[in-house]
C-alpha cells in the first residue's frame, strides 16, 4: 500500500518538514506531490552555499535559501516546479535499497507513467536527451528510504542568475551553463495537473494506493523528531 498526499503550492520549506517527519516517525509507504511553491533556493546537506549561489543577488531579492536534510545538488523553485517524493520502507520492493538501484527504479516508473520516450537516467539526474529536467536527492535509514525529485516543468532563465556554476559537476553537463544544460517538461506536458495525473495513474496501476488528507498527518509532524531541516542564516 503507498499512501498518496497530494498538495498545491505548499512552500518547500513545510514540504521538506513534512517530508523528514514521515521518514523518521511513520513506518507507511508514501508518495508526496506539490505542484509548485514559493521562490526559494534549496541546498543538499553538505552543500556549501557560498560556492554555488550569487548570494548578494539573492539576498537583494529576498530570495531564502534552504538547506534540506538529504544530499543532492542545488536548486531554485517556484511555483512552476513539481515535485515527488516517496518514502519507503525497504521490503516494499524486490531490489536492494542502494542509491543506483532506487534511480533506476524511479527512472523506469516515470519514463513509463510520463510517456516520454527520451526520458532517461544520466548520473543522477533525469534528462531528456542531454538536457536535465529533473534533479534527486535521497536518504537511506536501516529500513526505510526516501527518493525526492525536482521537476523543472517550467522556469523562468532569470532565475538561474542566482546560482553559480558548481565545482563539482555530472561529467555529461560538460561545463554548460544552467540555460544550455537544462529543459523544460512543459512543451511535452501542457499543464502540471496534467504531470501530476500521469504520476497517479501510474502509481495506481502499480500498487494499491490511499489518499490521506494533509490534516491526517499534522498530529505527526508535531511529535518530537530529528529536525535536520533549515533556513540557512
Amino acid at each position: 500500500m503507498i499512501h498518496v498526499l497530494r498538495l498545491q503550492n505548499v512552500p518547500i520549506f513545510e514540504q521538506l518538514q513534512l517530508e523528514e517527519a514521515l521518514l523518521r516517525l511513520d513506518t507507511r509507504n508514501w508518495c508526496i506531490l506539490n505542484e509548485g511553491s514559493s521562490r526559494a533556493i534549496v541546498l543538499g546537506v553538505s552543500g556549501k552555499e557560498e560556492e554555488l549561489v550569487d548570494l548578494p543577488k539573492a539576498k537583494k531579492k529576498n530570495i531564502p535559501l534552504i538547506k534540506r536534510f538529504s544530499g543532492g545538488g542545488t536548486v531554485i523553485v517556484d511555483e512552476n516546479t513539481v515535485f515527488v517524493t516517496f518514502i519507503c520502507q525497504k521490503d516494499l520492493h524486490d531490489f536492494p535499497p542502494f542509491p543506483e538501484k532506487i534511480l533506476q527504479w524511479s527512472s523506469a516508473f516515470y519514463k513509463e507513467s510520463l510517456g516520454l520516450s527520451e526520458f532517461a537516467l544520466q548520473e543522477n539526474d533525469y534528462t531528456l536527451g542531454l538536457l536535465k529536467c529533473g534533479g534527486n536527492a535521497q536518504y537511506l535509514r536501516k529500513d526505510r528510504w526516501l527518493h525526492h525529485t525536482t521537476f523543472l516543468w517550467d522556469f523562468e532563465n532569470t532565475n538561474m542568475d542566482y546560482l553559480l556554476h558548481p565545482k563539482k559537476t555530472p561529467k555529461y553537463r560538460e561545463k554548460r551553463s544552467h540555460l544550455d544544460f537544462l529543459c523544460r517538461l512543459k512543451p511535452l506536458i501542457p499543464s502540471k495537473e496534467l504531470m501530476i495525473s500521469k504520476i497517479l495513474r501510474g502509481l495506481q496501476s502499480r500498487y494499491p494506493t490511499v489518499n490521506v488528507p494533509i490534516g491526517d498527518v499534522f498530529p505527526i509532524i508535531r511529535q518530537p523528531h530529528r529536525k535536520s531541516t533549515h533556513y540557512v542564516a
